[in-house]
């Protein structure tokens, strides 16, 4: 099976390349789609210079935020499992190992690689954005009637026929929630695999704010509810 990677990047000049590099390591057959959110920090010009197997990469010629750039990777993929996967370094490719073959086997159509459950490695970082994560993770649950421990998870991984049917328009981090609550309505058979998380400071580039937190709880009405 071929694996569609789809990686979002806005202002990562210090990471691109690593994540890349990371990525491209893995063994298996894939494409890796990159999507520059209209960078100003020198991050396209170093994708303009890597020369890559089965690296593509799409420009955004205005900041648009992460939602609308997963969204521009679905709609180039061609792989028959498609995964996103941050341009930073807080998540590790090797736990695709974990995750790909629940969908290969056919246990799965779609599964989340959770920080929150799992032995395995986890940076110690911010004691309110975990909070906000598993209180923004248990709204989510008590709307789809899921049971998972980490809604907000970059790792998503799902068939080429569910990301065929996914449409996002949410245009920052409440894709994630938009993303779950359509899952869940499509009756998606979804498994969680606990993977190591190496989280990052707001002064190493972290991204996400409590205004994210507060969209979350108004996705979670909107997609569960009138979508």
């Amino acid at each position: 099976m071929k694996l569609s990677v789809i990686i979002p990047a806005y202002n990562e000049h210090g990471t691109i390349l690593k994540i890349l590099e990371s990525v491209n390591s893995i063994s298996f057959n894939k494409e890796i789609i990159v999507i520059d959110d209209c960078s100003t920090d020198g991050t396209r010009e170093v994708l303009e210079n890597v020369d890559m197997p089965g690296l593509r990469v799409m420009l955004h010629e205005r900041n648009q935020g992460k939602g609308a750039a997963i969204q521009t990777g679905l709609s180039a993929v061609t792989g028959d499992i498609v995964v996103v996967q941050d341009a930073d370094l807080e998540y590790n490719p090797q736990d695709w190992f974990r995750m790909m073959p629940l969908i290969e086997e056919g246990r799965a159509d779609v599964v989340y690689g959770s920080r929150f459950s799992g032995s395995d490695a986890h940076r110690v970082l911010y004691f309110w954005h975990m909070i906000g994560n598993r209180l923004i993770t248990l709204a989510s649950n008590m709307f789809t009637n899921l049971n998972l421990t980490d809604v907000e998870t970059c790792y998503k991984m799902f068939t080429r026929q569910i990301a065929d049917r996914l449409v996002i328009n949410e245009k920052r981090f409440g894709a994630e929630i938009e993303m779950t609550a359509k899952l869940a309505k499509m009756k998606c058979v979804i498994y969680e695999v606990g993977i190591s998380y190496a989280g990052r400071t707001y002064e190493q580039g972290k991204k996400i704010g409590w205004r994210d937190g507060i969209r979350a709880f108004y996705c979670i009405i909107r997609y569960n509810l009138f979508s």
